[in-house]
């Protein structure tokens, strides 16, 4: 039995001191024992039965024990025998104490283990001797297997020492080995490295395959050792390998568990590289000798197959990512070419709105009172209108896409904005009687936003509503303010639904529901794309909710606002001042003839004296001579643009406070800003809002008689002044 299992239950200690048991059911005994044995300088336990002996016995270990043989409830021989049958116990020293002894008795006592019989009464030196020899014995005994059991771990330490350096060493070695082959990703130099890390530290020749199951062996390479440590490495030919190696590793290429951990047949071991549960190759080692490191060796290899199988990944990689460039820069270019075709559609949609635009306005203000003149003045009215949103969503979705639409924030309230979106779509939805109801709040509830932007949201979401509702139903609008730091816009309805399968796609540009034929709907399915792209421009969210179809919809525009506040002027009107009727010479220089006559007689209904050109030098030429009060200048002119005429026309003394009204396609906040840089005094989006051109035709009559009226008043002031007494 080895040593460290025969000490297994011993308590070791530094101390020499034993412990002694005493039995015996006289306390006066004990108490004589006790004197005779205590200048020992041990530990003496007494206890007056044999059940309390045992106990003790089961507690500590014992150098000798002092045990009376007559005892009532146990005697002890019995007490001897069940001392003997714990393993702590089986071979400590009892010396029996008896007043007589025969020979059966001492036969018996011998039998169970004691080691001497005394008599009673004792001789103290006798038991003190007898006593202190085992003890001494006990405690020698001990100081050898003390002994022993620090040699056994002084060797289990060297041991792991020895292992652990080992274990140190091939760590090392591996992880040396692990960074050179992957810190090629190419797949001939890993395997020149793996060859050569394997001849001839490990072997005296090695053998790399590289194949798979369905092509074979597609590369080979061979190292052999030759003098003074060097490796020759030789790429060979799957034909030029030995017949039994080819076997072994188109047979392990096919079926690469076969081998899943080397298959070694004497000095040649035989390695699969294996990734994923795939072959990729094999690898042959003829070894140094019998005490080569397989388990090295096989790990090396392992390694190996992994950063072979890295490289060959990062290879497909590669091409996928090239791949996938390709695909994106054609993606991105087609998405450009698109927003670039929308964007100029759009633009060049306007021109041909802006003269149809005018001249309805001018069939409205001559034409007699006929019903039917009247219908169809108002059926084209709206359908220019509608047209013109149509070229403005589509405008504004391209200008999103490509970020060239800056937001003009304001602090504004909400309910201003909701207000006004609803003016713009409120004779859609009465012309299909839906039933509209509003819950707005009393309070302001302020935020920083576009007023035009989030108007155009508002009326988006309405006009969307009332389209797929059917005749006679219901939209409610509503605001709520929720928590702190938001307000929640919702526009409700009980239209037609939205499909399941539809609802996560309905905000993407051209996305809408099913049609019938008629397209009775209609519209371009940029609405929704529009209005998510502005809500998420000021930082907020929008959602769309509907059970299914025919069972309504929601959508809920969620926006940060600064507070809801207290209104503190509840019945502030419309003050909008009334524009004062007046008339003055008006210059148009557009080169689209229908535009320019179109406007040219809308002014001269108003009562304004008006000339037409077609381009910015013959607007030069007239300027001085006509001496214009207002100029309407398209931007677009052929040659001279409208920006390089506005700058001569400041020059001119005749036009100089002049007013300069820009008519163009592009309404980009950097366009308004270079025409006010150009002199341009307003700046009016093709096709321009008749009521709108006309208002600031008025407004500048309004503040130039204004202006004109505070000097008169101001000389007249002068004069009474300087009059004095005759």
């Amino acid at each position: 039995m080895p040593l460290s299992s025969e000490f297994d239950d011993l308590g070791l200690s530094d101390s020499d001191q034993a412990s002694i048991l005493i039995v015996d059911d006289l306390p006066d005994k004990l108490l004589v024992f006790t004197t005779v044995l205590e200048d020992l300088g041990h530990d003496l336990v007494c206890v007056l039965s044999g059940a309390e002996a045992l106990k003790e016995v089961l507690k500590r270990e014992f150098a000798a024990i002092l045990l009376d043989v007559n005892m009532p409830d146990i005697d002890g021989f019995e007490t001897a025998e069940l001392i003997r049958q714990y393993k702590r116990s089986a071979h400590t020293p009892i010396i029996f104490i008896t007043s007589y002894a025969d020979e059966m008795q001492t036969i018996r006592g011998y039998s169970l283990g004691a080691v001497d019989y005394i008599l009673s009464p004792v001789v103290p030196e006798i038991l003190r001797s007898k006593v202190n020899v085992f003890v001494e014995l006990h405690l020698m005994q001990r100081r050898l297997r003390r002994r022993a059991h620090e040699r056994i771990e002084l060797a289990a330490a060297e041991a792991a020492r020895l292992v652990a350096e080992e274990n140190t060493r091939r760590s090392n070695f591996l992880s040396q080995a692990g960074r050179l082959l992957s810190a090629s990703l190419d797949i001939e130099v890993a395997s020149r490295q793996l060859i050569s890390m394997l001849v001839p530290q490990f072997a005296t020749r090695a053998t790399l395959a590289l194949g798979n199951a369905e092509e074979g062996i597609g590369f080979a390479l061979q190292g052999r050792a030759q003098a003074y440590g060097r490796c020759e490495l030789t790429a060979v030919a799957a034909s030029d390998l030995e017949p039994a190696e080819r076997q072994a590793i188109e047979a392990i290429l096919a079926e690469p568990e076969r081998a899943p951990a080397g298959d070694a047949h004497g000095d040649v071991l035989t390695l699969p590289l294996v990734t994923a549960g795939r072959s990729i190759g094999v690898v042959v080692v003829r070894l140094t000798g019998p005490g080569a490191d397989h388990a090295t060796v096989a790990e090396m290899v392992d390694r190996s197959a992994a950063a072979l199988e890295n490289a060959r990944l990062y290879r497909s990689l590669q091409l996928e990512i090239e791949e996938r460039r390709a695909i994106e820069e054609q993606l991105q270019t087609s998405n450009r070419r698109k927003d670039e075709f929308l964007a100029m559609l759009s633009h060049e949609l306007r021109n041909p709105l802006a003269p149809i635009r005018t001249a309805l306005e001018v069939i409205r203000r001559l034409a007699p009172a006929e019903p039917k003149l009247n219908w169809a003045t108002e059926v084209t009215g709206r359908q220019v209108n509608h047209l013109t949103r149509l070229v403005e969503d589509l405008l504004d979705v391209a200008r999103i896409n490509q970020g060239k639409i800056a937001l003009q924030m304001e602090s504004l309230d909400l309910r201003a904005v909701l207000a006004h979106g609803l003016e713009t779509v409120r004779p859609f939805i009465e012309s299909r009687r839906h039933h509209l109801t509003k819950n707005i709040p009393d309070v302001p509830v302020m935020l920083r936003g576009d007023f035009a932007r989030l108007s155009q949201v508002v009326a988006n979401l309405l006009n969307n509503a009332a389209k797929y509702t059917e005749e006679g139903g219901s939209i409610e609008l509503s605001l709520t303010v929720p928590a702190q730091g938001q307000a929640v816009v919702s526009v409700r309805d009980d239209g037609i639904g939205i499909d399941g399968e539809l609802l996560p796609n309905v905000f993407e540009m051209f996305e809408q529901g099913k049609q019938s034929l008629d397209r009775s709907q209609g519209g371009l399915g940029v609405g929704l794309t529009l209005v998510q792209r502005l809500v998420e421009l000021h930082e907020g969210t929008v959602q769309a909710v509907s059970d299914g179809v025919g069972r309504g919809s929601e959508f809920r525009v969620t926006l940060p606002c600064l507070a809801e506040v207290a209104d503190p002027h509840p019945d502030r009107g419309d003050r909008r001042a009334q524009a004062l009727p007046a008339c003055c010479r008006v210059l148009v220089v557009d080169d689209n003839r229908d535009a320019a006559e179109a406007t040219s007689v809308l002014l001269e209904l108003s009562g304004h004296e008006v000339k037409t050109v077609g381009d910015g030098a013959e607007a030069l030429a007239s300027a001085p001579i006509y001496a214009p009060d207002v100029v309407l200048l398209d931007i677009g002119l052929p040659g001279m643009d409208g920006y390089e005429v506005a700058v001569h026309l400041r020059t001119l003394a005749e036009t100089r406070a002049s007013c300069l009204i820009a008519l163009t396609g592009y309404g980009q906040p950097a366009d308004r800003a270079r025409a006010r840089e150009a002199g341009f005094d307003h700046h009016l989006t093709k096709p321009a809002d008749p009521d709108e051109l006309l208002r600031l035709v008025e407004s500048f009559l309004k503040t130039r008689r204004s202006g004109a009226g505070m000097a008169v008043a101001g000389r007249e002031a002068s004069n009474s002044a300087n009059i004095g007494p005759g």
